[in-house]
């Protein structure tokens, strides 16, 4: 494990320990110190290109989280914090390589997130009911909440996504999508256009029939592309992926991923790790480019 992450973590445990055996009388003042060192680490590590480092430590970073949110357990910031986190790590993971283990991954994020977001309003009971009294109450959801429900709807998707045998976990989506469309309608540049990558996903997943829509996909991929200024690698390797093997698109589809090679991972420091990741699958795209087309 890279010595600087090591030291980070070793200093995080360090600081815990201090703040339990120091009988601080503001709790306030230690999750603000301490979701301060975290937002640090998350934002050190998505600078780093290394991937191996980031799973031999994230683990660790896991841990942290889950202990804060044990003993914060109704802190939003650490809530959020935490669907973040496992949503991020579960992405190491392809399907091919450990399916199962993603899964775990993302309902553990999606856990936190849901906790993070039922502090306010009635998403909590209304979970489980109808999708015309579930949508309802998203609307009493502002600016503020866009991060949490953000992670919560990616989350959520990602699990579904590796959980196609599944009856009733396709019956979320259309959940998934309301609270999707909700961040939308709120903050439509959250997280380089993540928002319009998530729905054009969705509208190349499924058959017309059910909602699928090329025309609309490639309207949200658009979209996505502007708003990072073509700096989010994975918006390319997501457009070749699902578009252009979905529309047949040979010339397109490689050039997508050719782009993505060429493109530095590091035009944005803080979207390093993903565009790291990014490249590796376009790598890997390109060599099976014979079995698509």
């Amino acid at each position: 494990m890279d010595y600087r992450w090591k030291a980070l973590i070793s200093g995080l445990f360090f600081l815990l320990l201090l703040f339990n055996t120091a009988c601080i009388p503001s709790k306030r003042f230690t999750v603000a110190a301490v979701g301060s060192i975290l937002e640090d680490i998350a934002r050190s590590s998505s600078k780093q290109s290394d991937i191996s480092v980031i799973r031999e430590g994230t683990p660790a970073y896991l841990m942290l989280i889950d202990g804060l949110i044990e003993t914060y357990p109704q802190n939003e910031q650490l809530l959020v914090a935490g669907a973040q986190a496992y949503s991020a790590y579960a992405a190491l993971f392809p399907e091919r390589e450990d399916r199962d283990k993603a899964k775990r991954l993302y309902l553990k994020g999606r856990q936190y997130g849901l906790r993070a977001l039922s502090k306010r309003g009635q998403l909590k009971e209304l979970l489980h009911k109808p999708l015309d009294q579930f949508e309802p109450c998203l609307k009493g959801f502002g600016k503020k909440d866009v991060p949490a429900l953000f992670w919560t709807a990616s989350c959520w998707g990602s699990w579904i996504s590796l959980s196609t045998d599944s009856v009733e976990a396709m019956a979320e989506i259309p959940k998934v999508l309301c609270m999707m469309q909700r961040v939308l309608e709120l903050d439509e540049g959250f997280y380089y256009g993540g928002p319009h990558l998530f729905l054009a996903v969705y509208h190349l997943s499924r058959p017309k029939a059910y909602g699928g829509n090329p025309e609309k996909a490639r309207s949200h991929f658009k979209k996505a592309f502007e708003m990072s200024q073509e700096k989010f690698l994975m918006g390319h390797v997501l457009y070749a992926k699902y578009y252009a093997r979905q529309t047949f698109d040979r010339e397109l589809f490689v050039s997508t991923l050719e782009k993505a090679l060429e493109a530095p991972a590091d035009a944005i420091p803080e979207l390093t790790l993903l565009n790291t990741m990014a490249k590796q699958q376009a790598k890997r795209l390109l060599e099976e480019v014979d079995d698509y087309f």
